[in-house]
């Protein structure tokens, strides 16, 4: 009897919790939602992952532009690789070859004081990269139409006789192979310990280091490498011995006689990035010897991004154009503002005597171009920096907002106020305001609006001040 009446609560009890099933499904089918008292979760919360199968969502990613010539496998594609080829060393090489570049032209328009300057310009930048396997390539590079820091360009203002500048080219800017010695030869190290792997690289090849303030410069040289070596209390130690034999460039100046040592090292701390490097230019008796170093710590405070960094440059003998005695201290620090994608940042910097890098391409300006847009150097045409990016007895910096606009952030706005006030004789204080406008349009073509105002103290007693403006209009084509 007993037995019965437990068999028929039980029955009623399934009967009821049916029927509260069923209702808490037409609500849910209703867009009710039961409410987390409900007592009948059952693995339908709203917070419960789904168990409908969902495939990968690769409409919103748009297709890989095409690049102007690709053989081998699709860089970054998919679908079956091809076998390659093995190696007597036990190698083994899929080779793929891309063609890609940027052109770039330009109308602009400047004035300095009594100097007024309009012009068209023209850059072109071409590679083909040669990839071999993932740690082996060889790249060629060519800026057809530029050389010495002069470019391609039609002179609307001042009259010239010769109003328009050729300097089309076939000169080779770039042409190195680079590799790794324990992927070459697997046989050195069948366990991949780690203990052959010892990067390299051979030829012109670009070099920045220190964001360019030591080097930045296309040099002829070879270097060795060794990663992933971990003393005490790193994550990470890197080690590069770099010789650079021809075609440095020193402060913006070609000097054929100058050959390079450097010793460039990076370590990863708990907080920090450490970077600590040394570089020797050798002269012959007009340019001169000079030792370069710079030490920078790169970390987040907080949620503040900031790097610091200390360089000087010593002569080795009598100062030159090429060689100088200075100090440089810089600073960077930026951020994203509460509750969007926006950046701002501030950079300061103080140079006593004067700084010179140890390389530098006479298109990409002094050691101060990292402050900001108001020094840094277009690398296009005549059109200079509103504010001087030399680092000789100054003290300044800038403050810049850059604001993305619309959905997809394709378009973004910079405005910056730079300073720079002169802590020397002959050297006097300057402002700029400078804006920066620039648009993604389609898959290739970018268009960069710029615009300057500002003022420079005259440094002669009987000069009067420099009123600074300029502006110009950029299409960049990337294929």
């Amino acid at each position: 009897m007993a037995l019965l009446v437990l068999c028929a609560a039980g029955t009623l009890w399934a009967d009821e919790a049916e029927e509260q099933a069923a209702r808490q499904a037409e609500e849910h089918a209703d867009g009710q939602d039961p409410g987390p008292d409900s007592g009948h979760d059952s693995g339908h919360g709203a917070s419960r992952l789904t168990d409908e199968h969902i495939p990968l969502q690769v409409e919103s990613v748009p297709q890989r532009p095409k690049f102007l010539l690709e053989l081998g496998n699709p860089y970054l594609g998919t679908g079956r690789i091809k076998p390659g080829f093995e190696l007597p060393t036990g190698a083994v090489w899929q080779p793929s070859l891309i063609l890609f570049g940027t052109l770039r032209t330009a109308l602009q328009t400047f004035t300095d004081g009594p100097d007024e300057r309009t012009e068209w310009a023209n850059r072109l930048d071409l590679f083909g990269n040669l990839q071999l396997s993932g740690s082996e390539r060889l790249v060629v590079g060519f800026r057809n139409l530029d050389r010495n820091g002069r470019f391609t360009s039609y002179v609307f203002e001042p009259e010239l006789d010769e109003p328009f500048v050729d300097e089309f080219n076939a000169n080779v800017q770039a042409l190195y192979f680079e590799g790794d010695f324990g992927e070459i030869f697997p046989g050195l190290d069948p366990e991949d310990f780690g203990r052959a792997d010892i990067g390299f690289s051979i030829g012109r090849q670009p070099l920045l280091f220190q964001e360019g303030m030591l080097i930045n410069d296309s040099i002829d040289g070879f270097g060795i490498t060794r990663n992933t070596l971990l003393p005490k209390n790193t994550s990470n130690f890197r080690m590069t011995f770099f010789v650079g034999l021809d075609n440095v460039d020193r402060n913006q100046l070609s000097d054929d006689s100058a050959t390079l040592l450097a010793v460039l090292t990076s370590t990863d701390v708990r907080r920090s990035t450490v970077d600590v490097d040394l570089a020797w230019v050798d002269g012959d008796e007009l340019s001169g010897d000079l030792l370069a170093l710079g030490v920078s710590a790169v970390q987040r405070l907080g949620k503040t991004n900031s790097s610091f960094r200390i360089l000087g440059s010593f002569a080795g003998g009598q100062e030159t154009p090429f060689a100088t005695d200075g100090v440089l201290l810089f600073s960077e620090l930026s951020w994203t503002p509460a509750h969007g994608h926006d950046l701002a940042y501030v950079t300061t910097f103080v140079a006593l005597d004067q700084y010179s890098p140890a390389a530098s391409d006479p298109a990409v300006g002094g050691p101060l171009g990292r402050a900001g847009i108001s020094f840094a150097a277009v690398g296009l045409g005549s059109y200079g920096a509103p504010l001087s990016s030399t680092a000789r007895d100054v003290a300044g910096g800038a403050v810049g907002y850059q604001k993305f606009l619309g959905a997809d952030s394709r378009r973004q706005l910079i405005g910056e106020v730079g300073l720079r006030a002169g802590t020397g004789a002959g050297v006097g204080d300057a402002a700029a305001l400078t804006l920066r406008y620039q648009a993604a349009y389609g898959r290739r073509m970018v268009l960069v609006l710029d615009a300057f105002g500002g003022t420079r103290q005259a440094v002669m007693p009987e000069a009067s001040d420099a009123t600074l403006w300029g502006g110009r209009v950029e299409f960049q084509l990337k294929f």
